[in-house]
């Protein structure tokens, strides 16, 4: 009897065991709402892949449990928030989880800042950011004006009717800027800008490609044409750092390349890496927000009109510059809503190595904390009709009517906000000027545009438009 006894008792407890190992969850670490992990192995990525993106998943989420949620990546417990409330519980939180950015660190390589937390990131930060301060920013306007013109120039000389693949013209003129801004005249060269974009498509695919795919067998055709891309881009900024070295800039005239150096001790690898990530960055956020921008103005001629009539009354024959682009607060509201209604950045995310409070739970230390950017921007609450483009949104009136974070497209958190914000809003301010007031912008007929929420967000096939001269 007694031996039967200790048989049942250890089976029960192998079961507990097995049923703890099968389903991890069940040994919840936290009170806050949210899923299972479906397998041990996956957590819930499968949920996620069934609902095509991240953001889809934290949508459907997010509405099933409300404005604090969990869920499970692989064996990792991860929490997720969405409300104004709780981004202002967290907003001095400034380390990132290295568990979620690991799949970007082939393109970015271990020593990004990206990955830096602590006294090493805030440092790099602040050093870094003079780049990016409203007085550095002034001196980028007249490139900002040169390569909009230079696209005016392309898109004057086409054929009448000809129809203009929005989204590669918008990537080519905001990469463009990117490296002549961060890098300086050794991309004046439109070949290394075209090599330099080339090596990055093929780069950023394949990052894409990972967010739903294995990653690539060692030494397949997939490996091997991404790590030739990588190593050509990396050798153009290794020729832009000798240049920087050999020629150094006066003060007061560096460019972000320049804070990179002298900052990195020597180290090259840092170098590279860091200038990488801040192309990664820069170009393909601004792009994508040219390109829904743009698509926008086309779907709803009404504001593009609109927008027009600002800029023909405020600017007259003036080039955009520092002193008259607050004059335009209809730009900044169709920019604004450009971000909220497209979604450009889905989310962020930051971590604690010590046990904390979030939203009345527990948040168990090294726990990521995901902000679901996107979900907030879509709250009905904040935003009647979301999915509506509508640039009066932003207006002086209605913005009163919002709590301070419900709009943070750049993410808000520990002082790490979206460096290049500024620069981002002077660009596409440019942009739209300097082409609005030479064109009227038509959809082509017979498409259908639909977002693909990946690591930014685009569309999954090309926006072709047509262009009108006024």
């Amino acid at each position: 009897m007694l031996d039967f006894a200790i048989f049942a008792v250890t089976f029960l407890v192998a079961l507990l065991g097995l049923l703890i190992y099968l389903y991890p969850g069940s040994a919840k670490p936290s009170t806050i709402p949210g899923l299972e992990p479906t397998t041990h192995a996956d957590g819930n990525m499968s949920d996620i892949k069934r609902a095509g993106s991240l953001h889809e998943f934290l949508l459907d989420l997010h509405k099933q449990f409300g404005s604090i949620v969990s869920f499970w990546i692989g064996r990792e417990y991860i929490v997720s928030i969405s409300s104004p409330e709780l981004f202002k519980e967290h907003q001095g939180v400034f380390d990132r989880p290295p568990s979620l950015f690991k799949m970007f660190e082939p393109l970015i390589g271990p020593k990004s800042l990206q990955f830096a937390n602590k006294s090493d990131g805030r440092t790099r930060r602040h050093v870094y950011d003079g780049a990016f301060s409203h007085d550095t920013i002034k001196s980028y306007y007249q490139t900002y004006q040169d390569v909009s013109d230079a696209l005016t120039k392309k898109w004057s000389s086409l054929v009448k009717e000809e129809h203009v693949p929005l989204s590669i013209h918008m990537l080519a003129y905001s990469l463009k800027i990117s490296l002549l801004t961060m890098f300086g005249e050794t991309f004046s060269d439109d070949k290394d800008i075209l090599e330099f974009q080339h090596c990055y498509d093929v780069v950023w695919s394949e990052m894409e490609r990972r967010l739903t795919e294995n990653e690539p067998e060692e030494g397949s055709p997939r490996a091997k044409a991404f790590e030739e891309a990588l190593k050509n881009a990396q050798s153009l900024i290794a020729k832009v750092v000798k240049h920087r070295r050999d020629d150094p800039p006066i003060q007061g005239k560096e460019l972000l390349i320049d804070f990179v150096i002298k900052h990195s001790g020597g180290d090259d690898e840092l170098i590279t890496s860091d200038a990488i990530t801040y192309t990664v960055g820069g170009f393909h956020t601004t792009g994508n927000v040219l390109t829904w921008g743009f698509y926008f103005l086309a779907t709803h001629p009404e504001v593009q009109e609109k927008a027009f009539q600002e800029i023909k009354k405020e600017l007259r024959n003036q080039e955009v510059d520092h002193t008259n682009i607050d004059s335009l607060p209809y730009i900044r509201q169709i920019v604004e809503e450009t971000l909220r209604c497209a979604v450009i950045a889905p989310y962020a995310a930051r971590f604690q190595d010590f046990d904390s409070e979030l939203g009345g739970h527990k948040i168990p230390k090294n726990t990521p904390v995901i902000h679901a950017l996107g979900v907030s921007l879509s709250n009905e609450k904040y935003w009647p009709l979301p999915n509506k483009f509508d640039p009066d949104r932003f207006s002086p009136e209605n913005i009163k009517n919002r709590p301070p974070l419900s709009f943070q497209p750049f993410g808000f958190a520990g002082k790490r906000v979206c460096p290049g914000y500024r620069f981002a809003y002077a660009e596409a301010t440019v942009c739209l000027v300097t082409l609005l007031r030479k064109f009227k912008i038509k959809l082509v007929d017979g498409q259908v545009v639909n977002p693909v929420h990946g690591l930014v967000t685009h569309p999954e096939e090309e926006i072709w438009i047509k262009l009108e001269k006024r």
